[in-house]
C-alpha cells in the first residue's frame, strides 16, 4: 500500500470548488490488492473533488477494459466496463469509514486516499457473469459446437420404462378429473 500515495490527494491547500485528478491504471494497481481476476486492465480514472467549507465530495467515475476469462467457454476477451462513484467526505472526532458514501475523517487530517475506492468501485462494475460477445451473437462457431456435443444428454431410458403400477395411474386420474 505505501507504493500508493500518488492517489493521496492533499485537500488542505486546495482552494474551494472543483478540482480534478486523472488516473490511468493497469495491472501494477490491481497487484497492490492482491487482485488477479484480471489478465489485463487498462482504465481510466477521473476523480474530481469539490471542496466546500465544512466538508468534501469526490465524484469518481471510470472506463476502460478488463481482459477477462469468459465464464461458459473459457476464452479471454476484453470487457468494457464503466462506472461512478459518489463519496461525501465530513469531519469529525475519529476517522470511520463504515458508510458506503461517507467517509468521516478526523478534524487534523489534511489529505484523502482514493485508492480503496477507485479499487472497489472498478470490481464491483464488473458483471458477475461475464459473457464472450462472441457467444452471444454466434461468431464463436466452433466453441458453441464443442459446448454442444460436451453438453449432458437426455436420459432416454426412464421414459422408455412406461410400466407403471396401476395404482399410481389411478392416483393421476385424481389429478386429471378436477
Amino acid at each position: 500500500m505505501n507504493n500508493l500515495k500518488e492517489y493521496l490527494i492533499p485537500f488542505i491547500g486546495l482552494k474551494i470548488g472543483k478540482h480534478q485528478f486523472d488516473y490511468q491504471l493497469d495491472n501494477t494497481f490491481f497487484a497492490h490488492f492482491d487482485y488477479d481476476e484480471f489478465n489485463d486492465a487498462s482504465i481510466k480514472v477521473s476523480v474530481v473533488l469539490e471542496k466546500k467549507s465544512t466538508m468534501l465530495t469526490l465524484e469518481i467515475k471510470h472506463k476502460g477494459t478488463v481482459n477477462v476469462p469468459c465464464d461458459v467457454s473459457g476464452e479471454e476477451f476484453d470487457l468494457a466496463i464503466k462506472g461512478k462513484l459518489n463519496l461525501i467526505v465530513k469531519f469529525g472526532d475519529t476517522y470511520n469509514d463504515e458508510h458506503e458514501e461517507l467517509l468521516i475523517l478526523p478534524h487534523g487530517e489534511f489529505q484523502v486516499n482514493v485508492a480503496q475506492y477507485i479499487y472497489e468501485s472498478i470490481v464491483l462494475s464488473v458483471p458477475l457473469r461475464r459473457i464472450h460477445p462472441g457467444i452471444k451473437d454466434g461468431s464463436l462457431t466452433d466453441v458453441i459446437k464443442k459446448l454442444e456435443a460436451l453438453a449432458p444428454k437426455e436420459n432416454k431410458t426412464i421414459e422408455q420404462n412406461n410400466d407403471i403400477d396401476p395404482r399410481w395411474e389411478n392416483l393421476k386420474k385424481l389429478l386429471t378429473d378436477k
